[in-house]
This record gives C-alpha cells, structure tokens and sequence, in this order.
C-alpha cells in the first residue's frame, strides 16, 4: 500500500506497520517477561471444563481422514464454488465515493440534492480552470464548446497574472463522463491552463490508484510466495498457498460486486448503490485480505510442515496440521467475521464494504480454502508438495519449526486425542 501516490494510503499503511511492529515487540519482550514474573500464578482460577491443553483436535483429525480419502470430491467442489463467485469480478467497475455513501437524511446530501435540483447535476463539482489572463477568453470558449460542460463563470481576475473560470459538468462528479470531460479539456486548453477542482482531484486519484494497483498486487503476490518459501522450505506449497490466498481474495471482489455494484441485499444491509466499488477499495481490500489470509496459511502449512519433518509422511502431515491447527483456524476466522460484520450495521457505506468484503474474504478463506482447499493438495502432490530442490536449499535459510524432540526431528507420539 505504501506504493501508491496517496498521502491518506501512504500514512494508513505506515499506522498499521508500526502497530504490528509494536504487536510483535510486546510479544517478544513483555509477553515473556511477564510469564516469567507470575510462574505458577498464571495457572491461576483455571477453567477446568475446558480441555485446553490438549492442542489435536479429534474432530479435526477426523476431517482430514476424510479430506485424505476423497480429495477428488472436496478439493474440486471448493475449487468450483470459489471460481463462480470469482467469475462476478469479470464486471468489476470502480470510481471515486459519491454522495450515497451518506445516508439519505444526512444534511450534506439533503443539500447537495437541492443544489443538483436547482442549478443542474454537475453544480456540486464544479471544475476550477487557472489560465494566464491574457488566455482566459480563449479558454472560456473552449470550455463553453465542449459538450460535457453546462455553462461557463466569467472569468475572475487574481493575483501573478492568473485568472479562473468556473466551468459546470452537465454530470455528477461521481459520473465517469465528468472524468472524460476533464480529460479533454486537459487536452484542448492552452498551454499553462490547469483544471482543478474537487473533481478534477478525484479524478486524478482514482488514475493514480487504477494504475499502481497491478504494481501493489504484484508485489503483495511476490513478497507473499518468498515469505512462504522461506518459512516451509517447499517452493511448490508455497505457490499453491499464494494462488489459493488470491483464488479466495477473487471470490471476495465477486460478492463484492453483486452487493455493493449490482445493489443485491442493498435493502437488507440498508444502503443505495453507486453502481461501482470505491476506487480505493481493490488496493486496500487486496493487501488486508491477502494479509489475513497468509496468517491462516501460516498456521496450517507451517504445522503440517512440522508433521512432515519429524515423520516423513506425506499422510500424517495433513491430518496432523489440520488436527493441530484446525480448531484455532476456525475459532480465528469465526472472531474476524464477526467483527468485520459489525461494521454492516454502520450508516455510512464505506464501512459497510470493508466489513462486508472482509468478512466474506475470511470465512470463504477459512471454511473453503484453509479447511478443505490446501488439505487436498497436500494429499493430491503428496511428497512433492514438500521437495526442495539442492540448489535451493542451498540459497535459503534453515528454519525448523517445533520445540525439543520434535525441532531436533526425533519422532515424538501425539496424546490421545480429545475434544
């Protein structure tokens, strides 16, 4: 997110940065420290009908029997159900908030309806042209001819030699023509005019962020596979974590779509389409959802890597991963979408996204991704899914993952399981 020309992204992205780094410091360092200052005390008023010491789920080793004996049912269906709500994203359009992200009875849009009534619909956006005095009449004309201008202001004199002009889209500011009208008044001014504006500056933005939105999914994806790679030593598992985060991320942007483009449920969560997806929301939506899935990823992937190194079977690496990290997958993913379905209750509509979109992503991601996708992979490519070629285990670093016995790779027998 830091990649894109946007001082509000660039700020927002270096915020949440150092709070995680902040996460991790107090982690690190306090978390411990305090453990050690309370000992035995940390026992303390224990919930004795909670089983909690006992990390492998029965329930969830059961699971994975299942997924190891039909991976051919269970990997294609959620591959199927992922790829039709992905389809809808073919149609995806974006564009800079409108008014309708205000509720209706708000102020500011009971006014801005009255100014649209009364003095036309590009009234609120009107576009500020700065040309040298002695171009201002030339520029008046041209603005007057172009055919997405209403009417043209007299120009107003100010100071360095500069005047304005006051042109008025005969569309919504929010209206992709207003942004067409802006480009070819760009083109067909004079030398040393500038169009400006409040939607003169949307517009600029929203082609600031359409154009390093592949660069930040690019990188996201890379940074994404390299992180993997590093951590489970396995190029190709690493991949096929990478595709399915952004299989699930596809699939998130297709309901998207139909909600909040399309207006499907717009009664129901208690909103008015734009008729597009706010222009910021692929980037930001993109990097959170790709960011939460990757900590799923790891909880999975790095716990059945750990089953692997210390067995060597391909089979007990998937049903032990998902025995081990099954059951806090599904209890993290339940937390997150609650949550970000909270902010569906929320009046304005840019909250309503963000918790819509974000809530869908993690539970598409948990329930159909981390608890079905990758386990039958892991069963379909067997023991390829962990080689590592000796070229490149030579170039990566050694990271183990495990305490004790099992880190050191002797074998260690799991407890009886329990719920």
């Amino acid at each position: 997110v830091m990649l894109v020309p946007s001082p509000a992204f660039r700020s927002m992205a270096l915020g949440i940065m150092l709070s995680v780094l902040f996460v991790l410091a107090a982690t690190l360092t306090l978390l411990p420290a305090v453990l050690a200052k309370l000992g035995p005390k940390v026992d303390a008023l224990p919930l004795r009908w909670v089983h909690s010491g006992e990390h492998r789920s029965a329930r969830f080793a059961r699971w994975g029997e299942r997924l190891w004996r039909h991976p051919h049912l269970y990997g294609p269906a959620a591959t199927l159900i992922l790829v039709l709500l992905a389809l809808p994203i073919i149609g995806l359009k974006t564009g800079m908030p409108s008014i309708k992200v205000v509720p209706s009875q708000d102020g500011s849009r009971v006014g801005y309806t009255q100014v649209q009534q009364a003095f036309g619909a590009g009234a609120p956006g009107a576009l500020q042209v700065v040309a040298p005095q002695r171009d201002a009449a030339a520029v008046s004309v041209i603005a007057r001819r172009d055919p997405g201008i209403a009417r043209v202001s007299p120009a107003q004199p100010g100071g360095n030699g500069l005047a304005l002009i006051q042109a008025v889209p005969t569309t919504d500011p929010s209206n992709s023509a207003t942004g067409r009208t802006i480009d070819r008044l760009r083109s067909a001014l004079p030398a040393g005019a500038l169009v400006g504006g409040a939607a003169a500056e949307n517009h600029d933005l929203e082609r600031a962020l359409a154009a390093t939105t592949p660069l930040v999914i690019g990188v996201v994806l890379a940074l994404g596979f390299l992180l993997l790679l590093v951590a489970l030593q396995a190029p190709l598992i690493a991949g096929l974590g990478v595709l399915t985060n952004l299989l699930a991320t596809g699939a998130a942007f297709g309901i998207a779509r139909l909600i909040f483009q399309d207006g499907h449920g717009a009664g129901l969560l208690g909103f008015e389409s734009q008729g597009f997806l706010d222009a910021w929301g692929p980037v930001f939506f993109f990097a959170m959802i790709f960011a939460i899935s990757m900590d799923y990823t790891v909880f999975l992937l790095s716990s059945a890597k750990e089953h692997f190194d210390r067995s060597g079977d391909p089979r007990e690496a998937t049903i032990g991963g998902l025995a081990h990290s099954g059951r806090v997958i599904f209890a993290a993913a339940a937390v997150m979408v609650a949550v970000f379905f909270t902010f569906a209750l929320s009046g304005p509509l840019p909250p309503k996204e963000m918790g819509v979109i974000l809530g869908v992503a993690v539970f598409l991601d948990a329930m159909l991704v981390r608890l079905i996708l990758i386990p039958t992979l892991l069963r379909v490519f067997g023991r390829h899914a962990w080689a590592l070629p000796r070229w490149l285990d030579r170039i990566l670093p050694d990271v183990k993952f495990g305490h004790g016995e099992a880190a050191a790779g002797l074998a260690v027998e799991p407890a009886p399981a329990r719920e």
